[in-house]
């Protein structure tokens, strides 16, 4: 599928990243999702502009994953994560530009 490929993150790019999310069979607790899906389907939503259910199942359950999000980013792991990547990279994947998006009068 064209959506998977466009939207992974390559190898390096991910080694840089998976110390940072919680949820790894190390961590205490509960082991997470894939990180890597989840990850790759938030940063592609956000380059698409795509609603959380509009997410393949490839990255898993569009509700889960706007959960696993939002709770990033409360504990401040969405930040590191953006922080880790690439300024150029995550720059181009994460702005959205408001001047796109359409609102309905109604």
């Amino acid at each position: 599928m064209q959506q998977q490929s466009r939207a992974k993150l390559p190898d390096a790019q991910w080694q840089r990243l998976q110390p940072l999310p919680p949820g790894k069979p190390t961590d205490p607790g509960r082991a997470g999702f894939n990180n890597r899906k989840t990850v790759e389907g938030i940063l592609w939503g956000a380059r698409a502009g795509a609603p959380w259910r509009a997410r393949t199942p490839y990255f898993g359950k569009g509700n889960t994953l706007r959960k696993r999000f939002r709770r990033w980013v409360k504990s401040g792991v969405f930040a590191r994560l953006l922080d880790a990547l690439p300024e150029d990279l995550a720059l181009r994947i994460v702005m959205v530009d408001g001047s796109f998006a359409r609102a309905c009068s109604h």
